[in-house]
């Protein structure tokens, strides 16, 4: 018989030794899956491709693209998914060899162009909304036909019209209101209502995360150098963003009237009352360009608040419930906005949209909205517009004498001044606010007749109530 020890030990010896063979297996299958993973990344040739990545890249960072482009096209046509490089740098080899390329040359020089484009776009799937709309830009530069051009603009905006340049967006908008505005408006304005839904994601972002940068700066502790660098970015950024807007409406303008609002509107209404999305745009619309005496506007917001319950939904309702003298349910609704909502941006949102919804009739209560949204959130400079525009709507009540009344465009100008500074989205909107309202202040010659004197201080009366400088 053997002993109980000896059995013990034989068994402890088998089972360290399976232990080590399939620990041996384990490692050998991590290793080769590895190697295989290096092998699709790198290619058949790995050594050689990492041995290009470095070389090209070294001369292409000095600029020195003639150099660069034997190592980067081995790259290129061997190894196209190993490193992104092979594409932020390797369009830089294209574009030189382009410049450089003689006229009978230029068709080959620019197929690898877009060739470049086509690999990148394949291996590294990512912020395709500027891939595309970068390609658009190089492709008009070439001289490619406008329907090319506006081929790789949609590809763009399909992919992220927030990464698209504002000088693109307007050019893509510009052609679809083109094409569209007389066989398919609404077309044109769903194209304009998704370009400012993504444009406002990320104006929202961004601010948020500035202003939590500020807000840490402004108690004395220092912004690392990453945390300066993202907010300068941010604020660059704000104001690229900050523009999409005035320049689309610019677009717009001829197509979005009332004229044309209306009928449409009461058109799709039927086929469009369930359809939230729809409503919401079209509630919305109608109230931004103040279209809102017609009919369709209480239909439309009334389907709205049942289609999908919502602030936004019980905002417009609130501002049709006033009007129909039923103020004490319209202050419930407006309340039932802003209570619901948690989010201080999103609440001072709220706030801002019921203060527009005051801007026609009565803006000393679109003043009070907008104040209310700058409590939540102090860099709303769109907040801080909306006060001005309450103010030079009230020049003529808010004044006795011609002086007082330009005295009110001051105060207005002072509002933009201060949306200017507390937001870089809206900086080239709130000059232009600031040069139409100083268009309108007190010249040299009417302080002088008034026996006033520039730098002191007037108080602005009625419900402005604030003190500035005479200019």
């Amino acid at each position: 018989m053997v002993p109980k020890e000896n059995i013990k030990l034989t068994f402890k010896t088998e089972m360290m030794k399976k232990s080590i063979t399939i620990l041996a297996m384990s490692l050998f299958l991590l290793v080769g899956v590895g190697n295989i993973y290096a092998q699709d990344k790198y290619g058949a040739e790995a050594e050689k491709c990492r041995t290009n990545l470095s070389i090209f890249y070294e001369y292409a960072k000095v600029k020195n693209y003639d150099a660069a482009y034997e190592p980067w096209k081995w790259c290129f046509d061997n190894c196209p998914a190993s490193n992104i490089s092979i594409y932020s740098q390797g369009l830089k080899i294209a574009e030189d060899r382009y410049e450089k390329a003689a006229a009978d040359q230029k068709a080959v020089a620019g197929k690898l162009i877009d060739d470049v484009y086509q690999q990148r776009i394949k291996h590294f799937p990512q912020n395709l909304g500027k891939v595309y709309s970068d390609w658009a830009i190089s492709l008009e530069e070439r001289g490619a036909s406008g329907q090319q051009v506006f081929e790789k603009l949609d590809a763009a905006f399909k992919a992220d019209p927030a990464d698209m340049s504002v000088k693109n967006l307007a050019k893509y908008f510009q052609e679809v209101t083109n094409r569209y505005k007389d066989s398919d408006t609404q077309k044109v304005f769903d194209t304009y209502d998704d370009v400012m839904e993504a444009v406002n994601v990320k104006l929202n972002d961004l601010t948020e995360e500035t202003d939590k940068l500020n807000a840490k700066d402004s108690t004395g502790v220092k912004l690392t150098a990453k945390e300066s660098r993202t907010r300068k970015n941010n604020e660059i950024n704000l104001k690229a963003l900050g523009q999409v807007e005035d320049v689309l409406d610019g677009i717009l303008g001829e197509v979005a009237t009332c004229e044309r609002l209306i009928p449409l509107y009461n058109k799709n209404f039927e086929e469009k009352k369930g359809d939230a999305k729809w409503l919401r745009r079209a509630a919305s619309r109608l109230n931004a360009k103040e279209c809102t005496d017609d009919p369709i506007f209480p239909k439309l917001v009334e389907a709205y608040v049942h289609a999908e319950p919502s602030p936004e939904a019980y905002v417009y309702y609130a501002r049709v419930l006033e009007e129909r003298g039923n103020k004490t349910e319209a202050l419930k609704y407006q309340k039932k906005a802003v209570d619901l909502e948690t989010n201080p941006y999103k609440k001072a949102e709220y706030l801002y949209k019921i203060g527009t919804t005051y801007r026609k009739g009565n803006p000393s209560v679109a003043a009070s909205y907008a104040r209310q949204a700058l409590n939540y959130q102090p860099s709303m400079g769109k907040a801080y517009l909306l006060i001005a525009s309450a103010y030079a709507a009230s020049a003529n009540s808010c004044g006795t004498s011609e002086f007082e009344k330009r005295m009110v465009y001051v105060a207005a100008a002072n509002k933009a001044a201060m949306a200017k500074k507390v937001d870089p989205s809206i900086s080239s909107l709130a000059s232009k606010y600031i040069s139409s309202y100083m268009g309108s202040a007190p010249s040299t010659k009417l302080i002088f007749t008034e026996g006033k004197q520039s730098g002191a201080s007037h108080r602005v009366g009625c419900w402005i109530n604030e003190t500035v400088k005479i200019p």
